[in-house]
């Protein structure tokens, strides 16, 4: 039986994030239906990461939940500044985990605020793992004993 996580990112992007990368970002979330140009097959994965789950399988309270808009931030003397805000619950099975890289890999270099930017927990523990984002990566992370992320 497959190990079940709760994976959730919770953090903003720079306004000026590149296309490609908002475009892999509405595919995993299931808001584009069409696999986006450029998008790598990392080791045989093409599937979205983050696609809400429907209600029928809720794994846990709440379910899936996803978001990604584009919000103001601040007001400032040259007009408004805009970051977009990514919000992802999801519930993943034990081999997509090893995937959980290519997003981080995906949106570090984009990210607003350094800090926080989600966590991840098998559904029956209560302790989180936490990444945080800094300087365009993200904190190492550990699954299960495999190598950090």
């Amino acid at each position: 039986m497959s190990n079940r996580y709760e994976v959730v990112f919770s953090c903003y992007l720079r306004d000026d994030t590149p296309e490609r990368v908002m475009a892999a970002l509405r595919w995993h979330l299931g808001m584009d239906t069409e696999i986006p140009d450029g998008l790598d097959d990392h080791d045989g994965q093409l599937y979205p990461l983050l696609l809400p789950d429907n209600y029928a399988n809720r794994r846990f309270p709440g379910g899936d939940v996803v978001s990604l808009h584009r919000e103001v931030q601040e007001f400032t003397c040259d007009g408004e500044l805009h970051e977009w805000e990514l919000f992802a619950r999801s519930h993943w099975v034990d081999d997509s985990m090893l995937y959980l890289r290519n997003l981080l890999d995906l949106i570090a270099p984009h990210i607003a605020q350094p800090g926080y930017g989600g966590h991840f927990r098998d559904i029956g523990d209560t302790e989180v793992t936490v990444f945080a984002f800094h300087d365009g990566t993200y904190e190492p992370i550990e699954i299960w004993g495999i190598d950090p992320l």
